[in-house]
């Protein structure tokens, strides 16, 4: 299966976010390849979960099915260093689409994310987000789940000397 997304770094959570349906998700990282591969196990409120991604950017491969609880009990003590617990907003937008609004906890505690699946790259490409949800991160590998669960919240870039100075 394809998945089309784009990613995007809030500034702060919206006004009145905790009015829309939310998840706590738990998610740690089995295999992380720096090509852009990762086996995960995710447990998203009672439903527990793994996932197999391929790709990094707009349009990824993506695989994921339900495991047993206690299956997922014994993966997980194997992420130990490569986990991300979050709350998952689910806001609706314009044309059917929702934002899924994540607030990290724990070591990621502060950063706001929202993902917003697309049903084909041209919608996604087309998109023009609303100004609230910040700074398009998609494909900014410093902002992957995988990469914040291994490497915590990326530091802003060093701003570039003028030229000529």
């Amino acid at each position: 299966m394809k998945e089309v997304e784009r990613k995007f770094v809030l500034d702060a959570p919206p006004p009145g976010l905790e009015q829309y349906p939310s998840k706590a998700l738990a998610q740690g990282y089995l295999a992380i390849d720096p090509a852009g591969s990762e086996v995960r196990v995710r447990r998203k409120d009672d439903e527990t979960l793994m996932t197999v991604k391929i790709g990094i950017g707009l349009v990824r491969g993506e695989e994921e099915f339900a495991i047993e609880r206690d299956r997922f009990e014994r993966l997980w003590a194997m992420t130990a260093g490569r986990r991300v617990v979050k709350r998952r907003y689910f806001v609706p937008l314009d044309g059917g689409l929702t934002a899924e609004i994540d607030l990290y906890e724990g070591d990621l505690a502060g950063l706001v994310t929202a993902e917003i699946e697309f049903p084909d790259e041209a919608t996604a490409l087309a998109y023009v987000p609303p100004p609230w949800l910040g700074t398009d991160v998609t494909g900014d590998v410093r902002y992957a789940n995988r990469t914040l669960a291994t490497d915590g919240i990326p530091t802003p870039a060093a701003p570039r000397a003028a030229r000529g100075s």
